[in-house]
């Protein structure tokens, strides 16, 4: 006995898929820059120091005395002399007008007169203990400082995006097909 086949015959539908990729650029160009640093301000205003020596009293105690102080002195001391003169002169005549109180006025005027007194000497050249006088007054010094801020400009670029979107494409390569017999 012959049994009846069935011949099954299949043949699956094949898919065919194409894949284009997407491209992405980006691109970011630099950004423009400006910087300026501006000199800092500087002031300095300086009052000098004075140093002020005086040695008119050392000079006048070596007797190195300006004409000055010498023509000073001679009027003084003609002044003083003249006073003392007058002075003993009234008292010498006083003395000769009382004669006849007793004593020799005239020898008495005459030793004192004669002038045989020691002189008072000393070294003339050895000024004396702070005779120089000094005198300093320091330097002032005003420093005035302005620091400056840079000046930065910015200028910033945009960014180049390009995107090309990707595709995918889809093709039937071959058709599914069943064929069925009997036999």
């Amino acid at each position: 006995m012959t049994l009846p086949q069935i011949r099954i015959q299949s043949q699956p539908a094949l898919i065919g898929l194409k894949t284009i990729r997407s491209v992405q650029e980006i691109r970011q160009l630099k950004a423009e820059q400006s910087i300026q640093q501006p000199k800092a301000e500087l002031s300095i205003n300086t009052q000098k120091g004075t140093l002020t020596i005086d040695q008119t009293q050392a000079w006048n105690d070596m007797d190195l005395k300006s004409v000055f102080v010498r023509t000073e002195e001679a009027a003084q001391l003609g002044r003083s002399d003249l006073l003392e003169g007058i002075a003993r002169r009234a008292q010498e005549g006083d003395q000769l007008m009382r004669i006849e109180d007793g004593g020799n006025p005239i020898t008495e005027q005459a030793l004192v007169n004669m002038g045989n007194q020691m002189k008072d000497w000393n070294i003339g050249w050895i000024p004396s203990a702070g005779s120089v006088k000094i005198n300093y007054q320091p330097a002032n010094v005003d420093i005035q400082f302005k620091a400056n801020k840079p000046i930065i400009e910015t200028t910033p670029k945009k960014v180049e995006h390009n995107y090309q979107q990707g595709k995918v494409e889809v093709s039937l390569h071959q058709h599914s097909f069943l064929k069925i017999d009997f036999v």
